[in-house]
């Protein structure tokens, strides 16, 4: 079974992650937006908080849309104000996930997203989720459950 990550992170949580996944053989895409966040964390916070509210799709550096090769896909993605970061909204946009199985790892310093498993199950109603707690944090309790996949 052929499987990939596509992910999105700023604070590095994502790239944890990407390795994990990547020693148990999954393809590893990252997203890149197009236009570089504020260098303030307090800034990053507000305008990503603030869009994520609004559902916005970032603007992407050009990446591979194509799934068609993969039987599991996973998305990874930071939270943001309780949602899918901007970044992650636009993968969904632009990403075809018919026929294949969908998981998505959100990492937030919580724990928990209950607006963003909305989002994603408004979407896409069979996709799995799993919640990672800052991954760079707690290496183990990641692992763990990244194991899973």
């Amino acid at each position: 079974m052929s499987k990939l990550f596509i992910y999105y992170t700023l604070s590095g949580n994502g790239d944890f992650a990407a390795e994990c996944l990547k020693d148990n053989g999954f393809a590893i895409r990252k997203v890149e937006t197009a236009k570089k966040p504020p260098k303030s964390f307090f800034f990053q916070i507000l305008q990503g908080g603030f869009n994520a509210g609004r559902r916005y799709c970032e603007p992407l550096k050009p990446y591979d849309t194509d799934v068609s090769a993969f039987d599991e896909v996973v998305v990874g993605s930071p939270v943001w104000n309780g949602r899918l970061s901007c970044p992650v909204n636009t993968v969904l946009r632009d990403v075809d996930f018919a026929g294949r199985k969908v998981t998505f790892v959100l990492y937030s310093g919580s724990g928990e997203a209950k607006k963003a498993e909305e989002q994603i199950k408004k979407r896409l109603p069979d996709a799995a989720i799993l919640h990672v707690k800052e991954p760079k944090k707690n290496p183990d309790a990641a692992r763990a459950i990244l194991s899973q996949l």
